[in-house]
């Protein structure tokens, strides 16, 4: 079964980009700049942002359903990133180095299943979720802290 994990589109964040401390303060946006790599996941550019790099850490609305599974948390958004380019059942490496969480979602944002697994090893979950013919897409989260990661969908 072919998959295909999307990062978030640049346009939602792009009016925030060199905007003041201050100014980002108001909206409850913080702004830092990564000291290690990695450790500082950029949700659009589906990569480790590198040290000195700026990053947005805001709260953002990954899952807008009426009902009881809808969830918003915090992600980074390095400053003036470029959307990623993921081919289909590629998964990126910012991925690939973290403890994942997947969650299985139907149409209707409701939870079908869900798993735990180190990011190597996490091609075969998705393929074994989306087996279930109910199953509409899946949100990765970084397991430890709980940030959403990405969207995976059928390719």
């Amino acid at each position: 079964m072919s998959f295909q994990i999307s990062g978030l589109s640049v346009a939602p964040f792009a009016h925030l980009f060199g905007l003041s401390d201050e100014e980002l303060a108001k909206r409850g946006i913080v702004r830092h700049t990564a000291d290690k790599f990695p450790g500082f996941p950029c949700r659009v550019s589906m990569r480790d942002a590198e040290p000195g790099e700026t990053l947005l850490l805001l709260n953002y609305e990954h899952l807008p359903v009426a009902g009881p599974y809808r969830s918003n948390y915090a992600i980074y958004v390095r400053e003036f990133a470029e959307e990623a380019r993921v081919a289909v059942n590629e998964v990126p490496e910012v991925l690939r180095r973290r403890l994942l969480s997947l969650r299985a979602f139907d149409g209707n944002g409701t939870l079908l299943d869900a798993d735990v697994a180190d990011g190597r090893e996490i091609d075969g979950i998705i393929n074994r979720m989306f087996d279930r013919r109910n199953v509409e897409f899946i949100h990765l989260h970084n397991a430890k802290p709980g940030c959403f990661a990405a969207q995976v969908n059928r390719a």
